[in-house]
């Protein structure tokens, strides 16, 4: 009796954990799969600060995002229809995967971007 109440007191915290990740992730976040390089798509969500996009994935432990993606020369290179009814874009490295209104709301944050902001970030030499 004592193990199985132990067994299902872990059981219980880690869903808590799990519950209480999912909901802080979420806050002012939108949906969005990510696919960097030859790997597949991988769910998380986005989250818009000042400069930059920042995706989650929604399972890990870590509550830093693991892309940062600068708004600074970032260019959308194609646009095309996925599976589920979202929309993906080429943006360098990374493909990002979103519902027709998270696109509309990213493509927006990306003009809202401040002049010359879509300048090379690097030193001219």
């Amino acid at each position: 009796m004592g193990a199985a109440l132990t067994i299902l007191s872990i059981c219980l915290v880690l869903l808590l954990l799990v519950a209480l990740r999912r909901f802080l992730i979420s806050r002012a976040s939108v949906p969005c799969r990510l696919s960097a390089g030859t790997r597949g798509w991988r769910s998380g969500v986005a989250r818009y600060s000042a400069g930059e996009l920042h995706w989650i994935p929604l399972w890990g432990v870590r509550l830093r995002p693991r892309h940062a993606i600068a708004r600074r020369g970032l260019t959308v290179s194609a646009r095309r229809r996925i599976e589920g009814g979202l929309w993906a874009v080429d943006c360098g490295e990374v493909s990002l995967a979103m519902s027709e209104d998270a696109m509309t709301g990213f493509l927006a944050w990306l003009e809202s971007a401040p002049p010359s902001s879509h300048l090379d970030p690097s030193p001219h030499r």
